[in-house]
């Protein structure tokens, strides 16, 4: 299926999670997502099936001042 990462087309093979997304990007911890601009818990990113067509965003948070 064919999906956008932090607006970056990417290909996913069916059927696919939140998890399975992440794993593609080898996103490391500490981050907060959100499938078609709605927040996943992190307990729920093995579970939030993905359909083609979604976005997903991976936000890390920045310190510093």
């Amino acid at each position: 299926m064919n999906i956008t990462i932090n607006q970056t087309a990417t290909t996913l093979p069916e059927p696919a999670t939140v998890a399975d997304a992440l794993a593609a990007i080898a996103a490391r911890p500490p981050y907060a997502v959100a499938v078609n601009t709605v927040f996943v818990p992190n307990t729920q990113y093995h579970l939030r099936q993905l359909a083609q067509g979604d976005r997903v965003e991976v936000i890390s948070p920045v310190t510093g001042g």
